[in-house]
């Protein structure tokens, strides 16, 4: 499910259901270590979107008058992304 590129709101809320889930024993053991794994997908996701925004919010630059300018965002490219 975490494939499916979700927003963060999306990811955080199905995250937000699979531990109340684990944590209230609702499932057995097998589905419980299969929602974790889904779960784990959905925290790096979540990562990913935040450190996406970051990166944009790091591009506001403050002007010498005081006033804030945008730059373009420029998506980190390499090995690691």
């Amino acid at each position: 499910m975490a494939e499916n590129k979700l927003t963060f709101e999306q990811a955080l809320k199905q995250l937000e259901t699979i531990a109340e889930q684990i944590e209230r024993g609702q499932i057995g053991l097998e589905e419980s270590i299969a929602k974790y794994e889904e779960g784990m997908a959905l925290v790096r996701q979540c990562r990913e979107i935040l450190s996406k925004a970051e990166l944009k919010i790091q591009q506001l630059q403050q002007r010498a008058d005081g006033t804030l300018e945008t730059s373009p965002f420029q998506p980190a490219t390499g090995p690691d992304m």
